[in-house]
């Protein structure tokens, strides 16, 4: 059966730099495949966007660099809408669906600074700037005698805070870095045992609504079948430990011959207590493997710690 390719996509991203490459990226893969379908970016500012006073778990979280995107896929403005899969929410309205997630660049944090090699090189005291609950609670746990501050902004803010002598460093994602010709800037990437990732981070989602069979079947030429699965073993455990912004939680699989291997952790804030496990199997149960290794941490007690943040 051939595709129904439409003739017209329109495609929803944030402003920012790096939402633009992605999009960018979207519609040149798009475009590759299908020449005759003419690919169109439609350019939003979010809340999420406008909002830089304040840490985004204390202003809604990171569904706020989405609701405007869905909105535009409901009016009809847009068809399709491209998102970091780290700033998707865990669930998703009935009336939306991820058609496809592809290839995922380097999905480990970033140790950034214009003084230090690494994290082990800063002095007492030293600040480090972060958007994340999830990155602070995993600094503070393994180094104590650091201060954590609050960064918000685009990528290129952050790095001019940083550049102005706010932070002594900051951690980022290395994959907007790279994306963005900014590999340099990397003084050191954080091994997973220093930095477990947020679910999702390093890939890129492309959301349409649920009732588009035309676009969901056009769009799964960009799957990647081995990204789709680590990325959805570890929504899975976010979701099911309600893992959100307000959370320090870190979730990162990875795939071996078929298989996945999922590490996760939830935590205080402050880092004073920390659960974590993993779980492996098939490819095909990734969904499955999320769900089992939150019942693990919940068996640990990670129970209570969602309690004390609530």
């Amino acid at each position: 059966m051939s595709l129904s390719v439409p003739a017209r996509i329109v495609v929803a991203t944030r402003e920012s730099r790096l939402a633009l490459w992605q999009a960018e990226h979207v519609k040149a893969r798009l475009e590759a495949l299908y020449p005759a379908t003419k690919v169109e970016l439609l350019g939003m500012t979010t809340r999420g966007d406008k909002i830089l006073d304040r840490p985004l778990a204390k202003v809604g979280g990171k569904g706020l660099f989405v609701k405007e995107l869905e909105a535009a896929l409901l009016d009809g403005r847009a068809d399709l809408a491209v998102h970091s899969m780290k700033d998707v929410p865990m669930v998703m309205g009935e009336e939306f669906t991820l058609a496809c997630v592809t290839a995922r660049e380097v999905p480990l944090d970033a140790f950034v600074s214009n003084r230090y090699d690494s994290l082990d090189d800063l002095p007492p005291g030293g600040v480090v700037g972060t958007s994340s609950l999830r990155r602070e609670s995993q600094i503070h746990a393994q180094y104590p005698h650091l201060a954590v501050a609050s960064l918000r902004g685009n990528l290129d803010t952050r790095l001019r805070k940083l550049d102005e002598g706010q932070y002594d460093a900051i951690v980022l994602a290395a994959a907007g870095l790279r994306r963005l010709g900014l590999g340099e800037r990397i003084r050191a990437v954080l091994p997973s045992e220093v930095s477990l990732p947020a679910a999702g981070q390093g890939a890129l989602g492309i959301e349409c609504l649920a009732a588009r069979a035309d676009l969901l079947a056009c769009l799964q030429a960009l799957n990647d079948a081995e990204t789709a699965a680590c990325v959805g073993a570890e929504r899975a455990f976010s979701r099911a430990l309600a893992g959100s912004c307000e959370v320090p939680l870190g979730a990162y699989a990875e795939a071996r011959g078929g298989r996945v291997w999922l590490r996760g952790f939830v935590a205080l804030p402050d880092g004073t207590r920390i659960v974590r496990g993993e779980r492996e199997g098939e490819a095909a149960e990734a969904d499955a493997i999320g769900r089992a290794l939150a019942d693990d941490l919940l068996a640990q007690g990670a129970g209570d710690i969602l309690a004390a943040l609530g």
